[in-house]
């Protein structure tokens, strides 16, 4: 067993301090640091850090060059490995609007690293399943998915991968779109969101009643908000459904982040959206198979669309904090219990609740990972 003393513990509702947190495998407790035994424990001295959950990136389609689209299992070995610095501990590697045919390839290799990232000597951040991020868009809003593999939707192609897709992201004002949403919600457990849609306020808040629980990068490739016309960041200011923000203060203004605060609450989940140049220096990379163009925070297409992120978890939770002025548990909750509840995963990921799996990360006040845990075993050390 573990025991990490002279920490801020943080939990769903606050922090504790002068505590210990017990783990192995599982988190065993937290109890007064007297109690903890040095000869039945490793005990690890926090030196007054942070003692946070592990982090759920559940929208992330790259890091260090590779991209879950190439349908390379090394290269999802390979961002598995990376994003341990960030503090991440679990992550749906996230697919593009692709011919469908690369996607089920993807599917399929996703099936056996998602085993295989539960063995001890795997290297890398757990993986979860899949964030399917398309091909069930609308055109008018496809931001820098590709047009000409877009699909109409069609639930009878998604249902044979409902084993390893925890998120799907379309446009439910498509055609068969609200049928999709039905159908999915009856015979699967995947967690519906909207995005990159045209959907008007009505027709979101119906998609919404029919069982889409969550909302892709809110503000991004969807319809804004206005006084007469809400829109879908109407929808999901008002509607009680999860909210994913790329927390980079491109994407979105940092004014927002108060707002978005005071709406959701529980319901903000932070993402990264991030690239396969994550990680990497300014330069040029690709995107479902579109160059993009990366200088410092801003990843965009030729023609200057914006076209995902470079951002790192850890500096999302950063960002929010500061420009929210919360405290650094409702900062941290946002990208790990919320985030794992809007994928479904919280029963066994995103608090440092008995039982759970030992995701630990020990970070400082810039949120800076020193030590990261997955499943009680270290995985990365500053």
């Amino acid at each position: 067993m573990k025991a990490i003393i002279n920490g801020r513990i943080i939990l769903p509702e606050g922090e504790v301090s002068g505590k210990a947190l017990l783990f192995d495998e599982k988190i065993v407790g937290i109890v007064p640091e007297n109690e903890v035994c040095d000869k039945c424990c490793e005990v690890i001295d926090a030196k007054g850090a942070y003692v946070t959950p592990g982090l759920v990136d559940v929208h992330i389609h790259g890091y260090l060059g590779a991209d879950t689209s190439d349908a390379d299992p090394d290269g999802v070995r390979l961002m598995a490995k990376g994003i341990l610095e960030n503090g991440v501990t679990s992550f749906l590697p996230t697919t593009m609007t692709v011919d469908w045919d690369i996607l089920e390839n993807v599917f399929e290799q996703l099936r056996e690293l998602k085993e295989e990232s539960l063995k001890d000597d795997f290297i890398g951040a757990e993986i979860l399943g899949c964030h399917a991020e398309g091909p069930f868009i609308n055109p008018a809003n496809k931001g820098a998915q590709a047009e000409s593999a877009i699909l109409a939707p069609d639930a009878e192609k998604v249902l044979p991968y409902k084993d390893i897709i925890n998120v799907i992201t379309y446009a439910p004002e498509m055609e068969n779109g609200m049928e999709f949403t039905r159908t999915l919600r009856q015979k699967s457990n995947i967690c519906l969101s909207i995005g990159h849609t045209k959907a008007n306020f009505d027709c979101a808040c119906k998609a919404m009643g029919l069982g889409i629980t969550r909302v892709t990068h809110t503000f991004n490739a969807q319809t804004p908000l206005h006084h007469r016309d809400p829109g879908v960041v109407g929808a999901a200011l008002t509607q009680d459904v999860y909210t994913e923000l790329i927390a980079d203060c491109f994407h979105v203004n940092k004014g927002i982040f108060p707002l978005m605060n005071t709406a959701k609450g529980n319901k903000l989940v932070l993402i990264t959206d991030c690239t396969r140049a994550g990680g990497l220096a300014d330069g040029e990379y690709t995107l479902g198979g579109q160059p993009i163009f990366v200088k410092g925070i801003e990843c965009r297409l030729a023609d200057g669309t914006i076209a995902g992120s470079v951002l790192k978890l850890n500096n999302a939770v950063k960002n929010y904090r500061d420009n929210a002025s919360l405290p650094m548990w409702k900062a941290v909750r946002a990208a790990s219990l919320n985030a794992a509840e809007s994928a479904g995963v919280a029963d066994r990921k995103g608090s440092l609740e008995c039982g759970k799996d030992a995701d630990v990360v020990i970070m400082d006040e810039d949120c800076q990972v020193i030590k990261t845990f997955v499943r009680g075993v270290c995985k990365f050390e500053k």
